[in-house]
């Protein structure tokens, strides 16, 4: 039979129908986390608003429906032989998109789903060969939900403009009289992907997406896209990762008073105490067991905390005398807490370090005394609220790092900050003090920069300042009780020598100041 066969263009042909199921796990699976996203946005920092781009590359699939080709031929009073599919393709895409908050996300782009066909053979001799293109534009609601320090989960949902092009060719016993034809028209999307964030700046997705379509003549089906891609956030900065713990064995011997970083990442403020002695004496005068006090309520209040109480001398006398006299002023310090203050000696350690981590210039009488002292490093505490200390001057401090010659509050720091103002809020009487600090230099080997101390020292006011200004205009702590304090490259924590320890005193502390009662 030299019939003529007009083939019903491909997607009606390619694409097994799904309609009754088009709302199928994966879809349900993305209005969930759409769902938890918008219920965690209400809390979500709003500072953590960017734009990003990326693009994915994969594969696409769909699955061709070979029974209707046949029945289709055979409506032409054609028999089918053979048949043989090409139901996948390489896929990408390209997008961009404006990151709202950490849980929500609006982002459109181009994406290219390549082609599918199929070919089919018949008696009488003849063959049918069917193929479509697939492309288009969409715009989707996209939202994330982190699990982890750096692995995010995600969802999305939108709508898609996309263009259909089919084309069919027949020989021999097939007569195609309509060869191409074209569809443009707008259906829904949704997927869901893993996201794995290398730095601040850049991340790793791998997804999922089900995109719905309408061929050029009438027909609707789903194709399934897997791909891999890259997503990158412009603005935020791929600093080096910031410590989660500092060992006391790599504390940096720089002259200053160290203001103690945070022990773990999800723990917030510290407890740090600064005793000095007498020369060669290792007795705790009486001024300094109020101190002491302080530390002993925080401790009380906070169960599961732990203390390394290290014992510092001056240079005079010998270094083998300096290490056991540096000694017994930290088990003068332990034996105190422990005998007069009940916390229970398990939670306390003591190490002596001699002359060997000054904090002054021995040189004077004002630097060895100075360097004649206990230091107090005490593992900290998520929660602050309600604590009552005795009056002191240091009781807690929280440590902010900034990016190189940069004065401005990162996100990450906007809920922290918010438990500061709670803090200040429920206890009118504290004050803080916000101290700004910068380093010596920026890079290293050949592109190291050496920082003037003029600049350092405007730079870390600037710094303090800008917490200040940020505590009163995002939270309403009232100006007068807080005071910015600039110490440019005077009270380094760490070595310049490494982009860590660079980044470590490019800081700010916040220090609780109690008034006397």
């Amino acid at each position: 039979m030299n019939r003529a066969t007009k083939t019903i263009p491909v997607k009606s042909i390619l694409v097994k129908s799904i309609r009754a199921k088009t709302i199928g796990v994966k879809t349900i699976a993305t209005l969930s986390l759409l769902s938890l996203a918008v219920i965690n946005s209400s809390t979500a920092m709003a500072n953590d608003s960017f734009w990003y781009g990326g693009a994915n590359i994969g594969q696409s699939t769909a699955t061709i429906d070979n029974a209707k080709i046949r029945a289709q031929l055979q409506a032409g009073g054609l028999t089918t032989s053979s048949l043989s599919n090409d139901d996948s393709d390489l896929s990408y895409k390209i997008f961009g998109g404006y990151q709202v908050n950490k849980n929500f996300a609006v982002e459109a782009g181009y994406f290219n789903l390549g082609k599918f066909g199929y070919t089919a053979t018949t008696v009488p001799a003849g063959s049918l060969t069917g193929k479509i293109k697939l492309q288009g534009l969409n715009i989707d609601a996209v939202g994330m939900l982190p699990f982890a320090e750096k692995f995010s989960a995600f969802g999305r949902i939108g709508a898609q403009y996309a263009q259909a092009r089919d084309t069919f060719t027949g020989t021999g016993a097939v007569i195609v009289t309509d060869p191409n034809s074209g569809k443009s028209s707008i259906n829904y999307k949704a997927g869901v992907g893993l996201q794995y964030d290398f730095n601040r700046s850049l991340g790793m997705r791998a997804e999922i997406e089900r995109h719905r379509i309408n061929d050029a003549i009438g027909s609707t089906g789903d194709f399934n896209t897997y791909s891999m891609g890259l997503v990158y956030r412009f603005g935020q900065h791929a600093t080096p990762a910031r410590k989660v713990s500092r060992s006391v064995a790599n504390a940096a011997a720089a002259p200053i008073r160290v203001i103690v970083p945070l022990a773990v990442k999800t723990q917030k403020y510290c407890s740090i105490l600064d005793i000095e002695f007498e020369v060669k004496q290792d007795e705790i005068q009486r001024e300094e067991k109020e101190k002491l006090a302080v530390v002993g309520t925080f401790m009380k209040k906070y169960p599961n905390t732990t203390a390394l109480i290290e014992g510092h001398s001056d240079n005079v006398g010998t270094s083998e005398f300096n290490l056991k006299l540096s000694q017994k002023r930290a088990d003068s310090v332990v034996s105190y807490l422990v005998n007069e203050l009940k916390i229970a000696s398990s939670r306390l350690s003591a190490v002596g370090y001699g002359e060997t981590r000054p904090v002054a210039d021995n040189d004077t009488q004002e630097g060895r005394q100075a360097n004649r002292r206990i230091n107090a490093v005490i593992a900290c505490a998520t929660d602050i609220a309600d604590l009552k200390v005795l009056p002191a001057r240091i009781t807690m401090a929280m440590e902010m790092e900034f990016d190189p010659f940069k004065a401005e509050v990162e996100p990450e720091y906007r809920e922290d900050l918010r438990h500061v103002a709670n803090f200040m809020k429920a206890n009118p009487s504290v004050t803080a003090t916000v101290e700004g600090h910068d380093g010596k230099s920026v890079g290293v080997g050949s592109e190291k920069m050496i920082i003037a101390p003029e600049l350092a020292m405007a730079i870390s006011q600037r710094r303090a300042q800008s917490v200040v200004n940020y505590l009163v205009d995002h939270f309403g702590v009232a100006r007068a009780r807080l005071t910015a304090e600039a110490f440019g490259q005077t009270r380094l924590v760490a070595y310049s020598t490494t982009l860590e320890g660079q980044q470590e005193n490019r800081r700010v502390n916040i220090i609780f100041n109690y008034k006397a009662r």
